[in-house]
């Protein structure tokens, strides 16, 4: 085990980090309607979203994903560098917004990763010199749930087979090693831009936006893609899932994941050279004139008019 490094993703983070548990270990938890504290995580809900739970939970509502984010998230940090990341909006008193009255969860089919799992904590973990995602658990104890006292054992494995995280958790591990480079690569990384930083959001989250951007005749004109893939990407929201995939590796740590037309960055430059040399001469105009207009008033106490 001293070869691994861990991490822990912050949807999955908890103020206690018990002993490690794997699959094949046993468990003591059951939640039903009816068991006393039967909604009280959903009263104090701080759940964040990885990019599959956004995908199940706009198809389950019909909304397209401005729209959702708009409603349903508020924006939040992944780390100091500012690499954007969602949460689900909660009510002024901190409830879930689909919590459905004593009813429990009202979209419970389509849950989020973080609902699924409860009470158990999902790690990251990837071996040394790698990032792919090695995942381990934990077990979460809070004082308000009361489904530990319930007497029932179960595996971890098999949990995990009844919450439905297995499909989560196989769409979500390539965003989940993403986010694992970026914090295990340190100032070795670096800070991204502004435009990746945006890009990210986008491939994360923003579908719409995302189908619309890679479907668009600029990006088809710089990226060598087949006519198959453009045609999967526009039907199958996990192929356009996976796409994404692809592009924050490029835009965050420079992976040639998808590759580039012959000639376009060139032919990019090109294109965009006049309209930087009218900017630059228009700032150069701009100064020169202040300069100006700050030099007569100085010397003659007169300013513009």
């Amino acid at each position: 085990m001293s070869e691994n490094k861990f991490d822990i993703p912050e949807q999955f983070a908890s103020p206690n980090v018990p002993a490690l548990l794997t699959e094949g270990s046993v468990i003591q938890f059951k939640c039903y309607k009816g068991i006393s504290c039967f909604n009280a995580c959903c009263k104090h809900a701080d759940v964040t979203l990885a990019p599959y739970d956004v995908l199940r939970l706009q198809r389950r509502l019909g909304m397209n994903s401005e729209a959702f984010l708009k409603k349903y998230t508020v924006p939040f940090q992944l780390d100091a560098d500012g690499v954007p990341g969602v949460k689900l909006r909660t009510d002024d008193a901190g409830a879930c917004l689909f919590l459905d009255g004593e009813n429990g969860c009202g979209v419970y089919e389509d849950r989020p990763t973080v609902c699924r799992y409860y009470p158990v904590a999902l790690l990251n973990m990837r071996e040394k010199d790698t990032y792919e995602a090695q995942q381990q658990y934990s077990l979460v104890r809070e004082s308000h749930c009361k489904g530990h006292d319930e007497p029932r054992e179960i595996t971890l494995h098999d949990y995990r087979k009844e919450q439905g995280v297995e499909e989560y958790d196989a769409f979500n591990r390539s965003w989940y090693e993403l986010i694992l480079k970026k914090k295990s690569g340190g100032p070795g990384v670096g800070k991204p831009n502004e435009m990746s930083l945006q890009l990210f959001f986008m491939a994360s989250f923003n579908f719409d936006m995302l189908r619309r951007f890679v479907l668009s005749d600029n990006f088809k004109a710089s990226y060598d893609l087949s006519d198959e893939i453009y045609a999967e990407v526009a039907e199958d929201d996990i192929a356009l899932m996976k796409l994404g995939n692809r592009l924050m590796r490029q835009a965050l740590f420079g992976e040639k994941s998808i590759p580039e037309k012959g000639g376009a960055w060139e032919k990019r430059v090109e294109e965009r050279k006049a309209i930087w040399e009218t900017r630059a001469k228009a700032e150069m105009d701009a100064r020169n004139a202040k300069t100006e207009s700050e030099m007569r008033q100085e010397t003659t106490g007169c300013a513009d008019n």
